[in-house]
């Protein structure tokens, strides 16, 4: 998998600096203030100063850069300089990272960071926006080079920075399961990745085709019947929290959707290498966890299925019966993440009876009509619960929005024939589907639904990630487990 990059965190050494290759990344406070800036200015002959004092500093927002190429005096190619004031917010302090870890090169950086608080939250900005997915590309690789930090106390700021680490590499891990093309990520291939994260200390279990037959899931096994690679259910543990019963994720792995018999327009079809977003997520987070040894319980199962034309496909107009029970009317077999998920939620309760359940899926476009690229859509039965996640989301400046549900929703999915439809029309349609799930969420049991259809591949780079999968949840969820699931330190 694509590693973060690693970042060294060294005692502040001025005499190191005028004669550093590379590139040299300022923090600068908004009155023009920072630790550094007489020993880069000198050599520069006033050059900086004169930068600091002009209208185009003064116009700068917090965690923007500017670059000063080739500066005079100093080996190093670009003095970058990052307008951040101490009293900056972890949304702020991101960003100026994400500014140094974008222009990257070769040559590497040294980051005068001084006694900035929020040394080790730029250093996370820095690593997520200098992720780079090359698996596929031929030729001479583009590795960035070394960075190192120089900051007052750098044995405070490393051991702040740890668990950030731990945090970066499960985002790079969700990228890279999303920017993964179909014919390598095949339902193998994800379960064979989620199995070796035994050696970090997951406990991994791979239920195959034949077992989920036994057990009832034909709406999940149902998706997957035209595919020539077998559905798989992957349960994923991590137990760090005694005895409690477990916060249960579950994802959509859907590594390819075709749409099925409902076939989807070809324009566009490739990115449907990314409807496997939720079950990444849940990965992502899961190796998240087990790297930062959370003081929490856990479990992630992921239903990974491929939803191709053939055959074999189920057909609209068929009647699956789910693991509770219920019989479902396949309208559109393009509306297949909701069958997997109904067995493979149904089966978490049943099995691990969890504190609590959340789900992810890439599921509709219609939430991407309502909340565009910038929200994941928040669906929940209860008030608390959804608010400790929306909190959590804040946090990590990962964009997230309540929407609503109602029993006057529930009749859109009425069946002549079964028990219920598949899909509701076009009216609501993010909304009708999250009513879908409902009904296999039991009594009792807090539950939230993300659908992440917009924010797991946006069209265009965003502040923290490149043009890609964006590895968006694996915060905020990590965030919500660590605030809400994890015994607070006694100081």
């Amino acid at each position: 998998m694509t590693q973060p990059l690693p970042i060294n965190f060294q005692p502040l050494d001025i005499s190191q600096v005028s004669g550093r290759g590379g590139r040299i990344a300022l923090i600068v406070s908004e009155d023009g203030k920072a630790q550094s800036l007489a020993a880069l200015d000198r050599p520069m002959r006033g050059a900086l100063r004169r930068f600091l004092g002009s209208e185009a500093f003064g116009k700068m927002k917090a965690g923007e850069a500017v670059d000063l190429a080739w500066p005079a005096g100093l080996a190093a190619e670009a003095v970058q300089v990052i307008r951040l004031d101490r009293k900056a917010s972890v949304e702020e302090a991101r960003k100026a990272g994400a500014a140094i870890g974008k222009a990257l090169t070769g040559a590497g950086a040294l980051v005068l960071a001084g006694n900035h608080p929020r040394a080790s939250e730029i250093a996370l900005g820095l690593a997520l926006r200098a992720y780079d997915f090359t698996a596929h590309k031929t030729g001479e690789a583009k590795t960035p080079g070394e960075v190192t930090f120089m900051v007052t106390k750098p044995e405070a700021v490393a051991a702040e920075a740890r668990p950030m680490a731990a945090l970066a590499e499960g985002v790079f891990f969700t990228r890279d399961l999303v920017n993964e093309p179909a014919n390598v990520l095949t339902t193998y291939d994800f379960a064979a990745r989620l199995a070796a994260m035994q050696e970090i200390g997951l406990d991994v279990e791979i239920l195959e085709e034949e077992e989920l037959v036994k057990l009832g899931m034909g709406a999940l096994v149902a998706v997957g019947m035209g595919s020539e690679s077998p559905s798989k259910v992957v349960v994923m543990q991590w137990r760090g929290g005694g005895h409690e019963p477990p916060l249960a994720l579950v994802g959509k792995g859907v590594v390819f959707d075709t749409g099925g018999i409902s076939i989807k327009p070809a324009a566009g079809m490739e990115e449907m290498t990314m409807d496997m977003g939720g079950a990444g997520v849940v990965a992502g987070v899961m190796r998240t966890l087990a790297l930062r040894g959370a003081r929490a319980n856990v479990v992630g199962l992921v239903g990974l299925v491929e939803n191709m034309p053939d055959g074999r496909a189920q057909r609209p107009g068929d009647v699956v019966r789910s693991m509770k029970g219920d019989t479902i009317e396949v309208i559109n077999t393009d509306a297949e993440g909701r069958l997997v998920l109904a067995d493979v939620l149904w089966y978490a309760q049943d099995r691990f009876k969890p504190s609590g359940v959340i789900d992810l899926a890439t599921l509709t476009g219609a939430i991407i009509i309502g909340l565009g690229h910038e929200n994941a859509g928040v669906f929940s039965n209860n008030d608390a619960f959804a608010g400790a996640f929306l909190k959590a989301a804040r946090a990590e400046g990962e964009g997230a929005w309540r929407m609503p549900m109602g029993a006057a929703y529930d009749a859109k999915l009425k069946s002549r024939i079964a028990d219920m439809m598949n899909v509701g029309g076009r009216p609501g349609g993010a909304i009708t589907a999250a009513q879908f799930l409902a009904r296999f969420i039991q009594e009792g049991t807090p539950w939230i639904h993300l659908d992440i259809a917009g924010v797991a591949l946006p069209p265009a780079e965003t502040t923290l990630a490149p043009k890609g999968a964006t590895g968006w949840g694996v915060m905020a969820l990590n965030r919500l487990i660590r605030d809400g699931y994890e015994p607070a330190d006694k100081g």
